[in-house]
């Protein structure tokens, strides 16, 4: 489409060939009306151009956009820190494929890990602002059976960040792919009798765990999965899960501990992500990765146990869980320590919120 004619042009012309030189000089409206015509005849060529030569949000120009890895934005904080997403964290799933719309092309597009892959995308999906663009990506890094696509990295957008389109999965398969959970994303619901609390999953720092909470969440079933321990935070703990000076280290331990226990696969059990347990995070015990698991009602920075954390309590719903804690317990002995375990055991659902 052409640009649109300046009408003052046309009319001044008209003028000086059409008419005799005493009537060259227009008069004082006349020149106001010219004057209006202009301006109003510029703003519609600026707002034809604006929208014709603007850039859509998923260019094929957007790897031009992402920042250099050594450059990522740090100055995004979370209102919680438990619930911020851990930095140093960007894990994928290997022989897996996740489905889902291309914003970035492998073809277009190669990087030297899954890694930096992966940290692509999340610059794509910062903390703390709703939109994220990106929610999961796919790596080739086999050269063997990657081949010319060894290096690929893909970014995606998944349509549901809880049920991920899968393509293919299996030892035999070259892709590696993960999730990344945008802020107010990647949150399901576990409800008891006394209440519903929320938890923030963390897909990049132990995306097998999280893969295995997503199979339970998708089965619409936790027949058997119940909360069988419960110790509050006595008097070493304050309400904000720091540890009172001088004071014992336990017991009472200030945790619940539960177990999920369906009909669909183990968990992986080898450790993914173990910092130390802080207030609300949510962990598997030991090494019975995809079964039993605690919540922290306290920080423990004294344990030196690792334990997988794959996500965390939002610290409005920890009323709940120190809810549950102080429910009628009695003593068993377990390794030589003595821990409380509920009278009645508490069942749990898992859900969507």
């Amino acid at each position: 489409m052409e640009p649109l004619p300046i009408p003052t042009q046309a009319i001044m012309k008209k003028g000086v060939m059409g008419r005799r030189g005493s009537e060259l000089e227009p008069s004082r409206f006349g020149r106001l009306m010219l004057l209006l015509m202009g301006l109003v005849s510029l703003t519609v060529v600026f707002i034809f151009l604006s929208i014709a030569y603007r850039t859509p949000i998923f260019s094929s120009s957007i790897s031009s956009k992402i920042k250099p890895l050594t450059h990522i934005d740090d100055s995004f904080e979370g209102s919680d820190k438990n619930l911020e997403r851990d930095r140093n964290c960007c894990k994928g799933i290997q022989h897996l494929e996740l489905w889902g719309t291309a914003l970035k092309w492998g073809a277009d597009f190669k990087v030297n890990s899954s890694e930096e892959c992966c940290r692509a995308c999340s610059i794509l999906c910062p903390p703390k602002i709703g939109i994220c663009r990106c929610n999961s990506w796919v790596f080739c890094g086999d050269k063997e059976k990657c081949g010319t696509k060894y290096g690929e990295c893909w970014l995606k957008k998944q349509k549901d960040v809880l049920a991920p389109e899968k393509l293919e999965s299996g030892s035999s398969k070259m892709w590696t792919s993960g999730l990344i959970f945008g802020s107010g994303e990647g949150i399901v619901a576990m409800e008891t009798e006394h209440g519903t609390f929320r938890i923030k999953l963390f897909p990049e720092c132990s995306p097998h765990s999280v893969a295995y909470i997503l199979e339970v969440l998708a089965q619409g079933s936790c027949a058997g999965c119940h909360f069988f321990r419960a110790e509050n935070r006595g008097k070493s703990w304050d309400i904000n899960g720091d540890h009172i000076r001088d004071a014992s280290f336990g017991p009472p331990f200030a945790l619940i501990q539960g177990l999920f226990e369906y009909t669909g696969p183990a968990s992986n059990s080898i450790p993914e992500h173990c910092p130390s347990i802080s207030r609300g995070s949510v962990a598997w015990v030991g090494s019975s990765s995809g079964s039993e698991f605690l919540i922290s009602l306290a920080n423990h920075g004294e344990w030196s146990k690792p334990y997988t954390v794959f996500g965390s309590v939002l610290p409005e719903d920890m009323v709940i869980a120190e809810r549950i804690a102080q429910l009628a317990t009695k003593p068993e002995v377990w390794s030589n320590i003595t821990v409380r375990v509920l009278q009645n055991f508490v069942p749990f659902k898992i859900h969507r919120i």
